[in-house]
């Protein structure tokens, strides 16, 4: 903690500082002397969360080192509009300052360089220019969007002296927040808001669609994430999803803090915009409100959503919400699937240990498999043979006949051949050929046909490994480069009418979910916007981890260390354990809570449905 003494601050200052210009956050004690150089400033550990920070506004006559101090502070409050923080601003540099534009994550608190000292004839006062000096990781924008970014930072701050009160103020101070990386975790928190699949096909029920955003922690997160529902989708994810609020919906005006009553539910008054839905356009929206509340909080089981004039226009529960929507997989999961050693499809149910072969003719072994896929309804399977050249589909009925293959690879090698395949809530069946002739992305409707060759604009690379979200607007790719790093990208399923009887299908808006790792081995979806990925860190390490769709690391620990990870199945059911495939273990399972479980040894490729 710091103490009084000269030459340095004046009074005594929290050990976690925060610099933000434009919000800088720093974080750490420093001595912030009024001339000369300033060490940079290390990012403080994780604290507890719950703990609630309040800002002290500037002291008469601070000298400027102690008013950038306190700015910086101040920027670690829990202060919703940062009052306090602009205090500490001159007022025109308060009126344009918009903490709220941005927040750019820095590997470490930000360095603080003296750049300058001038003096200043009209007031007869030194200005201080400063700067802020940093390793970027990421960037949270104005729709709360989080996305990796590398390069340096660097942003310019002064303080000038007022010349009637003669106080020292920061005058010039770049837009938005900006922390380092721990920071950051303390102060803000990952939430789903959810929208509905803008295409789902006939026949399949309305999908929610989960949009991860950032929201501070500490600052009415709940209010907060019912305004960004109603602001709309963001930016990557719109183009495959539609809210079910009409236009210009908003919190109607005075509305500051929403809280639930005792019984646990959340009244939530609209503007007028909304006044005149019926009754099912009300419970679609309130399943996107009920669908996003519940990831922040379980205790809110029932929305209530009020006209303008403060009439009901409709209240929902838990019970009516899931016959308007799904949310995650289309059910759950009966059985896990592998690949046994004879090279059949088998299954394995619950937490048992003995497996049976499937029905029909995917479990006969008649063919030998390398790989295979289970539709979401686990109606229907799918195996790649296992020298990867042929692609089969059987329904999982006893008696069924082996068809011919539905898709068939040119690859000279097993590895230049097709993928695993991968199901969509839709009933299509997707699959890779690596054929370094023709390296493509394919899609099969309904598991059979003419394949649908799908475009990937910005594609660099062939892809190795597809997985389909349960919601059918995400895919998930693992690509291999020319310099054979492989890594996760996650894009967006758009389905753009058709082309005589058959429809363009394009992933869109490829962003990579693993920044940090150099070479991924195996992944699967883990939940409404987490997977679970096994690959090489840079350096050579092997880890497994979870990760967040947009490239951000979720709270929690990560799986138990597991050797030799070459396939990983996780459910978007989050009550089923995870299961791998390790070369030194054979098929093992992590349930909650526990360490890794020997499956069977003599199995590979294992698989929940999807």
């Amino acid at each position: 903690m710091g103490t009084d003494r000269e030459g340095g601050l004046r009074r005594p200052v929290r050990a976690a500082v925060y610099a933000v210009c434009g919000a800088v956050l720093l974080a750490g004690c420093a001595t912030m002397p009024d001339s000369g150089g300033m060490r940079d400033v290390e990012s403080t550990s994780r604290r507890d969360t719950e703990v609630r920070v309040f800002a002290m506004p500037p002291r008469e006559g601070a000298p400027p080192a102690e008013i950038l101090q306190g700015f910086l502070e101040a920027l670690t409050s829990d202060d919703p509009q940062y009052a306090t923080a602009r205090q500490y601003l001159t007022e025109p540099a308060a009126r344009r300052w918009r903490p709220e534009s941005s927040t750019t994550v820095l590997a470490d608190g930000p360095g603080i360089q003296v750049d300058r000292t001038t003096r200043n004839v009209d007031t007869d006062a030194d200005d201080y220019t400063f700067i802020l000096t940093g390793s970027k990781v990421a960037r949270v924008d104005e729709q709360q969007a989080y996305t990796p970014v590398t390069g340096r930072y660097s942003q310019p701050v002064r303080l000038t002296r007022d010349r009637k009160s003669k106080q020292w103020r920061i005058d010039v101070l770049p837009q938005g927040v900006v922390m380092g990386q721990s920071d950051f975790q303390r102060n803000y928190m990952s939430v789903n808001k959810y929208y509905f699949a803008s295409d789902t096909g006939a026949g399949v029920p309305e999908t929610a669609v989960a949009d991860p955003v950032y929201v501070r922690r500490r600052v009415d997160a709940m209010t907060q994430m019912v305004r960004s529902l109603l602001a709309g989708p963001t930016n990557w994810l719109a183009p495959a999803v539609r809210s079910s609020f009409p236009a210009g919906t908003a919190l109607r005006d005075g509305v500051a803090e929403l809280t639930p009553d005792d019984q646990n539910k959340l009244t939530v008054p609209l503007n007028g915009r909304a006044s005149k839905v019926g009754r099912e356009k009300c419970w679609e929206m309130a399943t996107q409100l009920l669908f996003t509340l519940q990831d922040l909080t379980p205790t809110v089981d029932t929305v209530a959503l009020q006209r303008a004039d403060g009439s009901t226009l409709c209240t929902l529960g838990e019970d009516r919400a899931v016959t308007v929507a799904r949310r995650g997989p289309v059910k759950r999961p009966e059985y896990l699937y592998f690949i046994d050693d004879e090279g059949r499809l088998v299954r394995l149910p619950g937490t048992g240990t003995t497996a049976e072969p499937v029905p029909g003719a995917l479990g006969e072994g008649v063919q030998r498999f390398g790989s295979a896929a289970v539709s979401w309804d686990e109606h229907t399977a799918a195996g790649v043979g296992s020298d990867g050249k042929s692609l089969f589909v059987g329904s999982l009925v006893t008696g069924g006949a082996l068809e011919p293959p539905v898709l068939r690879s040119n690859g000279v090698t097993e590895t230049d051949r097709l993928t695993a395949p991968s199901w969509d809530a839709r009933g299509d069946l997707w699959v890779a050929d690596r054929d370094p002739a023709r390296p493509r992305l394919l899609m099969l409707e309904q598991g059979g046909g003419e394949p649908i060759d799908v475009r990937v604009p910005g594609l660099k690379g062939r892809v190795d490994a597809v997985r389909v979200a349960a919601d059918g607007v995400r895919i998930a790719l693992v690509v291999q480069a020319e310099d054979g790093h492989k890594s996760l990208l996650i894009g967006r399923i758009e389905r753009d009418g058709s082309v005589g009887d058959r429809p363009e299908v394009s992933v869109m808006g490829l962003r990579s979910a693993t920044p940090e790792l150099e070479d991924v081995t195996a992944m699967s979806w883990a939940g409404d916007s987490r997977l679970v990925v096994a690959g090489r860190e840079q350096g050579g390490v092997q880890a497994m981890r979870y990760v967040q769709v947009d490239g951000s690391t979720p709270e929690g620990p990560p799986p138990a260390a597991l050797t030799g990870v070459q396939s990983i199945a996780a459910s978007e059911d989050d009550r089923l354990p995870l299961v791998a495939y390790s070369s030194e273990d054979g098929i093992v399972r992590l349930p909650s809570g526990a360490q890794w479980q020997k499956v069977i040894k003599e199995g590979r490729a294992p698989v929940y449905p999807g």
